[in-house]
C-alpha cells in the first residue's frame, strides 16, 4: 500500500489525491518545487529520484515526454532497479516506450506502459480508462495498484501496443475537435441557429459526446482551466504523425490539424484547453 509518483503536474496531483484517499503511503518527486508546495502534509516529498526509488517498490511516471523520463531516471547510468516496478502512464510513442522498457529491464526492473484516457475528475474518482502493455505476469501483479485509478485496466499486449492505442485515441481527439469546430463555425457564419445545429448533430450517427462537452467553450471563446492543454495535444499529434509516417500511412489530414494546433500554441494558447484550436479555425471574435 505504498506508491512513488514522479511528475506532479495536474494529473500527478490527481493521482496523489486518489492514492491518499485509498489509504496508500505516497512519496513524490518533482523537478520544480512549485508544484509540490501545496500537497497534503501526509505526502512524503523526496529530494531526489534516487531517494524515491530506494523507498518505493512501485513507481508511477507522469512526466511530459520520453526525454524527461530518460533524464529523470538517468537511464544512461547503471542504477539497480531489482525489485522495482515502473508504471509509465504518460503519452509517448511506441518506439520511445520500448527503449525505456529495455533500459529498465537491463537494470533488473519491471516495466509496464499504462497510458490513460480521461482527465482529472476521472483520476480523482478512480474511473480512468487504463491501457496496459508489458509482461502479463507484471500486469497481474500490478492490477490492485492500477485499479485504484481505473476499475477495469485493459491488457493490450506487448510493450508499444498500449502507447499506440493511446496515440490513436489522441489522434481522434484532434480530428474530432477540428472537424466539429469547422462545422460549427461554418453553420454560425451562415446564420444556422446553434441549438438547431446541435439537435441535428445529436440525432445523427455523427455525434460524439465531446461535442457537447466542449460546446460552451467554443461559444464563449473561453479556453482556460485546461485539463489537457493545447501544447500537449500538439506534442501527441507530432508523435502520431512521425510514427504513422514510418508505418507508411498518409497523414496529410492530420498534418493540417497540426498546423492549426501549432498556430494556437504560437498565439499564446499553449496552456489553455485544446479546444482553443477553435479560435484559429474561426477567428471571428
Amino acid at each position: 500500500m505504498d506508491i512513488g509518483i514522479i511528475g506532479i503536474g495536474l494529473m500527478g496531483k490527481a493521482f496523489v489525491e486518489r492514492y491518499l484517499s485509498q489509504g496508500y503511503t505516497v512519496r513524490v518527486f518533482n523537478r520544480t518545487q512549485e508544484n509540490i508546495k501545496d500537497l497534503p502534509d501526509r505526502v512524503m516529498v523526496c529530494s531526489s529520484v534516487d531517494e524515491l526509488i530506494s523507498a518505493s517498490n512501485t513507481i508511477i511516471l507522469m512526466v511530459s515526454d520520453a526525454d524527461a523520463i530518460s533524464k529523470i531516471l538517468q537511464l544512461e547510468e547503471k542504477h539497480d532497479l531489482h525489485g522495482k516496478t515502473i508504471l509509465q502512464m504518460a503519452t509517448i510513442s511506441p518506439t520511445q516506450t520500448k527503449a525505456i522498457g529495455e533500459a529498465i529491464a537491463s537494470r533488473g526492473g519491471s516495466y509496464l506502459e499504462a497510458p490513460v484516457l480521461g482527465s482529472i475528475p476521472e483520476a480523482i474518482t478512480g474511473t480512468l480508462i487504463i491501457m496496459v502493455a508489458g509482461l502479463n505476469v507484471v500486469f497481474e501483479n500490478m492490477l490492485p495498484t492500477l485499479q485504484v485509478l481505473g476499475t477495469t485496466p485493459r491488457y493490450i499486449g506487448e510493450i508499444g501496443s498500449a502507447a499506440a492505442l493511446k496515440l490513436a485515441m489522441n489522434q481522434l481527439i484532434a480530428s474530432l475537435t477540428a472537424g466539429f469546430s469547422l462545422s460549427l463555425a461554418y453553420a454560425i457564419k451562415n446564420g444556422v441557429d446553434t441549438d438547431l445545429f446541435m439537435e441535428t448533430v445529436r440525432e445523427s450517427a455523427l455525434y460524439a459526446k465531446t461535442y457537447d462537452k466542449k460546446l460552451q467553450k467554443y461559444l464563449d471563446r473561453d479556453f482556460g482551466a485546461a485539463n489537457f492543454s493545447t501544447q500537449h495535444l500538439l506534442k501527441d499529434i507530432r508523435l502520431f504523425v512521425d510514427d504513422a509516417k514510418d508505418g507508411g500511412l498518409n497523414t496529410d489530414a492530420l498534418e493540417g490539424i497540426e498546423r492549426i494546433t501549432n498556430k494556437a500554441v504560437e498565439d499564446g494558447m499553449d496552456l489553455m484547453d485544446y479546444s482553443s484550436i477553435f479560435q484559429v479555425i474561426y477567428p471571428g471574435k
